[in-house]
C-alpha cells in the first residue's frame, strides 16, 4: 500500500489501517495497524475521552483540528484518508438517530438514496423495501417526532444503508436504548452489515456490544490528563 489509488471502491472491499495513530496535546491516544474484512466488525473499546470517536472522525474526514493524526486508510485499493469526506462514502450511526425533523420518514430515507437510483417508482420501491427490511412497513408519511426511540434507531439504520456506504462507522449507536431494544438493534445492525458485506468499526464502552459484534476487539487506555 505505497501509492494512492485513483479508482473507485469495489463491492466487498476491506478497510485497512496502515500505521494509523491519533494524539491530543502530545499524548498518544491510539495506534492501529490492521485490516477489517468485508462483513467484519472491529470493536474499539475504552472509557469516555480515550479517543474512540476520534478514530471514526479520522476515517470519515471530520477529525477536530485539535487532534494530531497520521497514517493511511484504505478501502480496497483506494486510499481514502486524503479524499474529501463526501468521497469516502462512510455510513455513520450515532447514539442519536439525527432524523431531519422537517421531513417525514419517507423523505428522510429519500435524502440518502444515491443519484443512480432514478425515477419516482424506483426510489419509492427502494424506500418501501428499506422499511420492510427493518420491520416498519408503510410508515413513509409518519413524522419522526411520533416515532419511539427504537423506531427512530431503525429508520436511522435504514437511511444509512440506503446510501450504499463502503464502510460503517458506529459511534455508541445502542447506548440510548433500553436493554431489550438494544439487543434487537444489535442483531438488526450487525446482521445488515454482514449481509451487505461491508467492513465496520464500532466504538463502545459496553462489553455486550463487542460480544454481539463477534469480531476482533481493540482496547485503548484512559484519557489524557488535562
Amino acid at each position: 500500500m505505497d501509492k494512492q489509488a485513483t479508482g473507485g471502491v469495489k463491492a466487498g472491499a476491506s478497510l485497512g489501517f496502515c500505521n494509523v495513530w491519533i494524539a491530543l496535546n502530545g499524548h498518544l491516544l491510539l495506534q492501529l495497524d490492521r485490516t477489517v474484512m468485508p462483513g467484519e466488525i472491529l470493536t474499539v473499546m475504552g472509557p469516555s475521552g480515550s479517543g474512540k470517536s476520534s478514530l471514526l472522525a479520522f476515517i470519515g474526514g471530520f477529525l477536530d483540528p485539535a487532534f494530531e493524526a497520521d497514517g493511511e486508510i484504505w478501502l480496497g485499493e483506494m486510499r481514502i484518508d486524503k479524499c474529501p469526506p463526501a468521497d469516502r462514502h462512510c455510513g455513520l450511526l450515532f447514539q442519536d438517530a439525527l432524523l431531519f425533523p422537517h421531513m417525514n420518514v419517507g423523505q428522510n430515507l429519500s435524502f440518502a438514496l444515491p443519484a443512480e437510483v432514478k425515477g419516482r417508482k424506483a426510489r419509492k420501491d427502494a424506500i418501501a423495501g428499506a422499511l420492510q427490511n427493518i420491520g416498519l412497513p408503510d410508515i413513509e408519511s409518519r413524522d419522526p417526532a411520533t416515532l419511539s426511540g427504537g423506531q427512530k434507531a431503525r429508520v436511522a439504520l435504514a437511511r444509512t444503508l440506503l446510501s450504499r456506504p463502503n464502510t460503517m462507522l458506529l459511534d455508541e449507536p445502542f447506548s440510548s436504548l433500553d436493554a431489550e431494544l438494544r439487543a434487537a438493534m444489535r442483531d438488526l445492525t450487525f446482521g445488515a452489515i454482514r449481509r451487505a458485506s461491508i467492513p465496520a468499526i464500532l466504538v463502545t464502552h459496553d462489553a455486550a456490544d463487542a460480544e454481539a459484534a463477534g469480531g476482533p476487539v481493540v482496547k485503548i487506555g484512559a484519557p489524557p490528563a488535562i
